[in-house]
């Protein structure tokens, strides 16, 4: 389910059309702005920072390319998604859409249905990256856990850590305040099939400690260890 709430500007010098669109998605109750040209689109995109741009390719004073150009450029429009509007058989236009970072294009004439589908198809995408992202970082305190790319920071300051011992981290950080007992944590990390000795884990968990400070993982006596929450 896409979340409504989400802001799109609308950049085309035909004034039917904005208002044509416009129409349609405010129906479907996003949240709409607009603009007639692409230097009021350029400007009106950093002052409201929508989530999504829907852009005119042929406009006079600056066309869609080279507003999607600038937007691009700029490193708070990474995760901004940009559709443009081409006509029907323009591949050119099409390619050089793509080339400049667009995330994908609408073709005129514009079906509504197919603009709302289309529309709400990327906005699923953004859902998906916002989801993802968020499960992949863990914080706790002043503690950083990026899980796909890998790296632990304390404090804004990076700190490198073996393999099992980051891995060691993660499951620990998963479930802040979880005592995860010895056995667990063994099959977790290390397996069922790989035997190793009963100081492991203490000697990894030392080791965090030393290089993370004592603060975040606690020992539950006889039972195993836990992230503090």
């Amino acid at each position: 389910m896409v979340n409504n709430q989400f802001k799109i500007l609308i950049v085309d010098d035909e004034d039917d059309i904005l208002q044509f669109i416009k129409y349609n998605l405010e129906k479907e109750n996003f949240h709409v702005s607009i603009a007639n040209n692409g230097i009021k689109g350029l400007l009106k995109a950093e002052s409201e920072n929508p989530d999504l741009i829907i852009l005119d390719i042929m406009m006079p004073e600056m066309d869609g390319v080279e507003v999607c150009r600038q937007l691009r450029a700029k490193a708070n429009f990474d995760d901004t998604l940009i559709t443009f509007l081409t006509a029907r058989g323009e591949d050119y236009s099409q390619i050089a859409a793509f080339d400049v970072g667009g995330d994908d294009y609408i073709t005129k004439p514009i079906r509504p249905r197919v603009l709302i589908s289309r529309i709400k198809a990327l906005l699923r995408r953004k859902n998906r990256t916002i989801a993802k992202s968020s499960i992949n970082i863990l914080t706790i305190k002043d503690l950083t856990i990026d899980k796909e790319k890998v790296t632990v920071e304390v404090n804004g300051t990076k700190i490198d850590l073996a393999k099992k011992e980051f891995e060691l981290l993660s499951l620990l950080a998963s479930r802040p305040g979880k005592v995860f007992t010895r056995e667990e944590i063994f099959r977790k990390i290390w397996g069922n099939d790989v035997i190793v000795g009963n100081r492991t884990i203490d000697v990894h968990i030392r080791k965090l400690r030393e290089k993370i400070g004592d603060s975040y993982i606690k020992t539950s006596k006889g039972i195993g260890y836990k992230m503090e929450e």
